[in-house]
């Protein structure tokens, strides 16, 4: 007797499900972990989701680095949902970590940039858990070796940005390089976007300053290097993922390579995020292929970008209602020191997709 096709179709998806190969980002299953787990026992690693083995033997040599760790899984997803609010694809997925659809299951442009922003992520809030002094293994960072220029002086305390890109790359990388997870491409393209967020966090290393001096006259400014905020950095990614190349793997010379699909044959610059397989429109929702759909969607009658009515909602067509906003107004200071302000409401007129 013939199975049904609807009845394969639901076991083949049920198995890409279970079988999946995104290993790389299901430790983001840590922005989970409930403050009554202490993490200051090696047992308690066993308690967390979404490690493998690796990550686990990590956590128990490197406990005092998991609250960060934990801490960064929730920064990048609230940094991912930030960056494409206005998209049709709005990161929502990311949200059911560990257990995803096939938007991050698979080797698409939205698990480029995820993998990416994780990695970029978990180094840039070990660096900056360096310089706060919430870890014993770190401190502050290096010292550079120009001179800051004309009336600045080197000093404070610099993001520890080779220690978190260390510790973040041993972490975050592990599952790619565990046997036996996928295939050989979905672990190159992978470990591939996560050095380019790495990359992109380098980038964002800048010069930051504090004036000294008298009546604020700035005669002297102590100076460190500091890492721009991790918004700035996932704006970067997302620009980078607005331009992603899609690749095969193919062989150049005597080993399997990523090569661009539809260019001459090149490598893959470090600095673009890459892709195997396309993405839908996401436009309808559809769990077979990761897409949650846009109905119900807010959109913006009056924008051209991609939170417009006309692309947010893919020419079906918004319906408008009318939302009730109570916010501070007419505020007043009195000397010294305190602000009283009155409660105003004011009606504001909204849409959302059919």
């Amino acid at each position: 007797m013939r199975a049904r096709p609807q009845v394969c179709e639901a076991l083949l998806f049920a198995l890409a499900l279970h079988t999946g190969v995104c290993y790389g980002i299901k430790w983001l299953a840590l922005s989970k972990t409930p403050a009554a787990l202490a993490l200051n026992q090696t047992q308690h690693c066993k308690q967390l989701e979404g490690l493998v083995s690796a990550q686990v033997q990590l956590c128990r040599s490197n406990l005092e680095l998991m609250r960060t760790i934990v801490h960064a899984a929730r920064e990048a997803m609230k940094a991912c949902r930030r960056a494409f609010a206005d998209m049709r694809w709005n990161c929502s997925s990311i949200e059911l970590a560990p257990n995803y659809l096939l938007d991050l299951e698979r080797g698409t442009r939205e698990s480029a940039f995820v993998y990416a922003l994780s990695a970029a992520t978990i180094s840039h809030a070990i660096a900056r858990a360096c310089t706060s002094g919430d870890l014993p293994g770190c401190s502050c960072g290096p010292v550079p070796g120009e001179p800051p220029g004309p009336g600045n002086r080197w000093g404070g305390c610099a993001d520890n940005l080779s220690y978190g890109l260390l510790m973040g790359a041993k972490f975050s990388d592990a599952p790619m390089k565990v046997k036996k997870t996928g295939s050989q491409a979905n672990k190159l393209m992978r470990l591939h976007n996560s050095e380019v967020g790495r990359q992109a966090l380098r980038a964002s290393l800048e010069m930051k300053c504090k004036c000294h001096g008298v009546s604020g006259s700035c005669s002297i400014r102590t100076c460190w290097k500091g890492l721009q905020e991790l918004r700035d950095v996932a704006a970067d990614l997302k620009t980078r993922y607005l331009s992603a190349t899609k690749v095969v793997h193919r062989p150049m010379g005597t080993r399997k390579h990523l090569v661009p699909k539809d260019l001459d044959i090149r490598p893959i610059k470090d600095s673009e995020l890459v892709y195997l397989q396309s993405s839908p429109d996401f436009c309808m929702k559809n769990e077979k292929v990761g897409s949650h759909g846009t109905q119900d969607r807010q959109c913006n009658k009056t924008s051209n970008g991609s939170d417009s009515c006309d692309l947010m909602c893919c020419g079906r067509g918004y319906n408008p209602y009318t939302d009730r906003v109570v916010e501070r107004c007419h505020c007043k200071y009195h000397w010294c020191c305190y602000v009283t302000c009155r409660r105003c409401e004011r009606m504001v007129e909204r849409y959302v997709c059919k």
